[in-house]
């Protein structure tokens, strides 16, 4: 009698141990997401070449600070940023939405308070200067069934010299002509590298003008890459559906 209460009393202490080990583990890991990098997936083509989807990749925390919306579920514990820099002409970021404050984008920081942003036959023009942009091989594209389409690529690069590839997929579409947009204090200009296809700050009643505060992090590194093509249970294809040449890849 006394060994069975022995051992019962042995597995308790390992329960107990177990359960505060996992606790420990989930703190940890709640740390970590909160304070310094953030693991994301791309669930969306507007970031198309320098994202693909299927990409998931870490943000880290601290890049710009803290606000309310570095915390899950945005809890109102203060209000503004601390501790922050300011994000840099041309960093990939993720944010919320100033339309729910809730919803992740990531775009690029393309205009910074003060600036006049403008689209004028799909050129760039950041305080009335066109945006130097090169032509350069076309993007090949790839659907579900196989088939190939190629799509007009240029090389950009940003006044302070940070260089990056955009997509054309449609001449004259109507995200390539617009108004001035005039960035107002505290907040920045967001757009998408897959220019014809993303919904960003050039679309008022989705995106707009992204306050500071709204900034969760900046992209740093992409750390796996599926192309989708290998279902989950699926894990004789987990191997062929990786894009191999993509992991820790470094974002600019």
């Amino acid at each position: 009698m006394a060994t069975t209460e022995k051992m019962k009393s042995l597995r308790e202490i390992a329960w107990a141990e177990n359960i505060k080990t996992i606790s420990f583990a989930l703190l940890i890991a709640l740390v970590i997401r909160t304070f310094f990098f953030q693991p994301f997936n791309i669930p969306s083509g507007s970031m198309i070449p320098t994202l693909l989807i299927g990409d998931y990749l870490f943000v880290s925390k601290y890049s710009y600070g803290y606000s309310r919306h570095s915390f899950p579920f945005s809890p109102g514990l203060f209000d503004g940023r601390i501790m922050g820099s300011e994000p840099e002409r041309g960093d990939i970021a993720v944010f919320k939405t100033p339309a729910d404050n809730r919803t992740d984008f990531i775009k690029r920081v393309i205009g910074l308070p003060g600036d006049e942003i403008q689209m004028r036959d799909s050129i760039l023009y950041i305080n009335g200067v066109a945006v130097p942009r090169e032509r350069i091989e076309n993007f090949i594209e790839r659907d579900a069934f196989g088939g190939i389409r190629e799509i007009p690529q240029y090389r950009e690069t940003l006044p302070n010299g940070v260089s990056y590839t955009t997509l054309d997929r449609v001449p004259n579409a109507v995200s390539d002509n617009t108004g001035v947009y005039r960035v107002p204090a505290g907040h920045y200009f967001m757009m998408g590298d897959n220019r014809d296809n993303s919904s960003d700050s050039r679309v008022p009643s989705a995106v707009g003008y992204v306050p500071l505060e709204n900034f969760v992090g900046k992209a740093q590194v992409i750390f796996f890459s599926t192309d989708g093509s290998a279902r989950l249970w699926a894990f004789w294809n987990w191997f062929s559906a990786t894009r191999w040449e993509r992991l820790f890849d470094g974002l600019d």
